[in-house]
């Protein structure tokens, strides 16, 4: 955990942004795996770890608005629990480590509710996720679990954005840790990159990295030389020279601050022509978009850049034809790069996104758009220092797309179909890199992963 006063401080600024009424984060339990006693590795909620810190199932949290009080809820261990657990420190000592002096039994949680909610009082919630915590919160505060979402705060949602996007100097340390032990992931997975190698070798590879090293991965792995589907996360191919590996995989610590990296790769080690040409105008569209990031110019912005130069690059290597500008502007690189420039990264992999992806990306002044390809763009608005984001630029082969396309002429303007189809095999490739906002600029966080041809040729062979 962090000092007691970290916790303090950050409740405290979430009471001068709300007014009146109980504030109540509940966290996470335990869930079967496959019977109750086999539950899966414990993760707590980010929000109650945000502001209490405390890593532990079974427990609650109260701001009182009202009566500048803190509490947590929460039983202390019986002789059972020791048994198989040993000794657990008590439900003051731990509360204490959150800067928090109140303490109740779990079992008192309902009562205050209860009572609050008789006093007419608000109580300000976040929408739940978990099928446990809507249940549990459902009989709380007696709401239908259908219409939780409905009733969550949005002044407390806006909030915690606010608190949680900007990311202060020993949070960013936290994640450039991360980033720093997916160097490791990733020079691994590169190194394993070999003809006849079953990609679930370097999955459980690297996956056994991070657990080594800090804990568990921060999203399932990404790795397939079917790189041309997302989010994919089938390990069962054998790599064969001629493909390119996709390896999407970050890590997250006891504190739950995550990286989020990807890096493409040749099998064997040496790029082809083929694969040298679309892998450069990524890198390019990923350093383009890097050095546009500063505080002020809205995310949708550096998204567009980053296809623009996709568009461009892929004129110059015949694929695409007309203005480059003029695809992006009307949506002819959706072809290739279908998907959003990046999101927020921080105590999740998509940092805050269970608030509400348009709460957290867009605003007054940027909308979301409704158009294929830009609608997938997680982040739009202004940014800040201290907001952390990735920024993952790719280029994919996708056939089923190829083939609506082709069979509407969609674009054909812009879109030199018979090249394309010699690409039908080809996969994908996706550049990512976690990327601070300064004052002036950006910062990439953690250690350099190798990126550009001659790195990865020269790591790998």
């Amino acid at each position: 955990m962090f000092p007691a006063t970290v916790y303090s401080d950050r409740r405290k600024k979430l009471r001068d942004e709300i007014s009146g009424g109980l504030i109540l984060f509940l966290g996470n339990q335990e869930v079967p795996f496959n019977y109750p006693a086999n539950t899966y590795s414990f993760r707590q909620d980010s929000n109650f770890s945000y502001f209490f810190g405390l890593d532990h199932p079974d427990f609650a949290g109260i701001i009182d608005l009202d009566t500048s009080e803190d509490f947590i809820f929460g039983n202390d261990v019986d002789i059972d629990d020791i048994i198989w657990m040993g000794v657990q420190p008590g439900i003051g000592e731990q509360a204490a480590r959150a800067g928090v002096s109140l303490t109740a039994p779990l079992d008192k949680l309902a009562e205050t509710v209860k009572d609050a909610l008789a006093g007419g009082r608000k109580i300000h919630f976040v929408p739940p996720y978990r099928g446990e915590t809507i249940l549990w919160l459902s009989d709380l505060l007696g709401i239908p679990h259908l219409e939780l979402k409905a009733s969550a705060s949005e002044t407390l949602i806006k909030a915690i954005i606010k608190l949680r996007m900007k990311k202060d100097a020993i949070e960013v340390a936290e994640i450039e840790k991360m980033v720093d032990v997916a160097w490791k992931m990733h020079t691994t997975g590169m190194k394993m990159a070999m003809p006849g190698v079953v990609e679930r070798e370097i999955a459980g590879t690297i996956e056994g990295i991070a657990l080594s090293n800090c804990g568990p991965v921060s999203f399932p792995v990404i790795l397939s030389i079917n790189g041309q589907t997302l989010h994919n996360h089938y390990h069962g191919n054998t790599l064969a020279e001629g493909r390119m590996l996709v390896i999407d995989a970050g890590c997250e610590n006891d504190l739950h601050y995550s990286s989020d990296i990807t890096r493409t790769v040749p099998v064997g080690g040496k790029f082809n022509a083929r694969q040298k040409g679309i892998y450069e105008v990524v890198l390019n569209a990923n350093l383009a978009a890097t050095k546009a990031v500063k505080p002020g110019v809205p995310f949708r912005e550096i998204h567009m850049l980053a296809a623009t130069e996709i568009a461009k690059g892929l004129t110059n290597l015949g694929i695409m034809k007309g203005d480059p500008a003029e695809a992006a502007l009307k949506g002819a690189h959706t072809l290739f790069f279908p998907h959003g420039l990046g999101h927020p990264l921080g105590l999740d992999v998509h940092d805050l996104e269970g608030l509400g992806e348009n709460l957290i990306g867009y605003d007054d002044e940027v909308q979301r758009s409704k158009e294929f390809g830009l609608a997938f763009l997680r982040f739009g608005r202004k940014l800040q220092e201290g907001f952390v984001m990735t920024i993952e630029p790719g280029i994919y082969f996708i056939p089923e797309l190829i083939d609506i396309w082709k069979a509407e002429n969609k674009l054909a303007e812009f879109i030199n179909y018979d090249i394309v189809d010699t690409y039908r095999d080809f996969g994908g490739i996706r550049i990512e890199d976690d990327v601070l906002v300064t004052a002036d600029g950006y910062r990439v966080l953690g250690k350099p992963i190798p990126k550009t041809v001659e790195e990865i040729e020269a790591l790998m062979c």
